[in-house]
């Protein structure tokens, strides 16, 4: 935890970031927020620096990119080994996100995008190579994801949707 939090400046370009990470120049986070693009760039900068923005990501329809296997695989291992296993899962062909559960046996999971059955199947025999037990694995149907709209409420109220609706205040 940092022991510099975050003030609405920094939230509000957050939450312009989470919703349009590619569209959201300095200078259109600037026209949004009241401030200059200069000061936009140095906060983001800042941000990054301190670990705040970790990247920026394309969100992938993998049934379009020609991948319409999605599988989540629920995994069990040792809560010492729990990190370890988690970096090496990421090495395995068509893994493309682990997640450490805190505590509990199903610790790990793990979702593998695929052409085929066949390359799902080799998958599974990786991550069971690594040592990895494999609780259970379901195909994925959908996926919704949305930006944290917490970051904007303390300066645009709790109803605020879009970030037409955010409007302007000054640090």
């Amino acid at each position: 935890m940092s022991d510099n939090p975050l003030n609405n400046l920094d939230r509000r370009i957050l939450h312009l970031l989470q919703i349009d990470a590619r569209g959201a120049t300095d200078t259109a986070i600037a026209d949004e927020t009241d401030v200059t693009g200069t000061t936009v760039h140095n906060r983001i900068k800042e941000l990054e620096e301190r670990g705040v923005i970790t990247g920026y990501n394309p969100e992938i329809n993998y049934e379009e990119a020609g991948y319409p296997m999605r599988v989540l695989f629920i995994c069990s291992t040792d809560l010492s080994r729990r990190s370890e296993l988690a970096e090496q899962a990421l090495e395995v062909r068509g893994v493309v996100n682990v997640r450490e559960m805190l505590s509990g046996t199903e610790n790990l999971h793990i979702e593998v995008v695929a052409e085929s059955t066949s390359e799902v199947k080799r998958s599974t025999e990786q991550l069971d190579k690594l040592g990895l037990n494999i609780i259970s694995s379901n195909i994925l149907a959908e996926e919704r994801i949305q930006p944290w709209n917490h970051f904007h409420q303390e300066f645009a109220g709790e109803d605020a949707q879009t970030s037409e609706e955010i409007g302007s205040s000054e640090e």
